[in-house]
């Protein structure tokens, strides 16, 4: 059985690089980062990004005991960035993006304008490190919130980069609404998931 914890700040290197190499295949990071060379470094900085400043805070990334994934939810109503912390961030995006922020931004654009405005909690990011993936930690992971979820009648969402997860995704409640594709770049799922009866 899979230890499960809640991760602190300083779990957040750790978890960065981890879900960087789970991330390395993926293709809107090869879309982000189209470098090749550059893109493990620049994958892993943006991971330690968007849980340092955007998740950590919301008290709901769960880990393991070896930090060897990570799910990273945001509570009803708290998905959307707040442009002053957007702001806050730009510097180290222009670093890691360079050229290509404009593109990257129109993305996250187009994805946020088709998030659901219903309450829902949001699962942001879920990753496992290759050498521990088939095992069941993205399942464990997914089980304190979606269980919460169930106890409490709220719906879930996500956003799959990946088109083979989405079976995964399915097995555990959610389906597919919608199918955004990035300006010059790969499909993005849309995937709700509506509260099961506990038991």
């Amino acid at each position: 059985m899979t230890e499960l914890r809640r991760a602190t700040p300083a779990d957040v290197p750790g978890l960065a690089a981890t879900l960087g190499r789970a991330f390395l295949d993926d293709p809107v990071q090869a879309w982000m980062f189209p470098d090749e060379a550059r893109r493990p470094e620049r994958t892993r900085r943006i991971f330690d990004l968007v849980l340092r400043g955007f998740h950590i805070d919301h008290g709901e990334v769960w880990t393991t005991g070896g930090l060897v994934g990570a799910a990273a939810w945001d509570p009803p109503d708290q998905w959307r960035i707040p442009a002053l912390q957007q702001l806050r961030h730009l510097p180290a995006l222009v670093r890691m993006f360079g050229r290509r922020l404009p593109l990257a931004l129109r993305g996250l654009r187009l994805i946020e304008a088709a998030h659901p405005r219903a309450p829902h909690w949001y699962l942001a990011i879920l990753g496992t490190d290759p050498a521990h993936q088939g095992k069941g930690i993205g399942s464990a992971l997914l089980q304190p919130v979606l269980g919460r979820c169930d106890e409490q009648g709220t719906p879930a969402y996500l956003e799959s980069s990946k088109e083979r997860n989405i079976p995964f995704y399915a097995r555990h409640g959610f389906r597919v609404t919608q199918e955004v594709s990035l300006p010059e770049g790969p499909p993005v799922w849309l995937m709700w998931r509506e509260p099961r009866e506990p038991g």
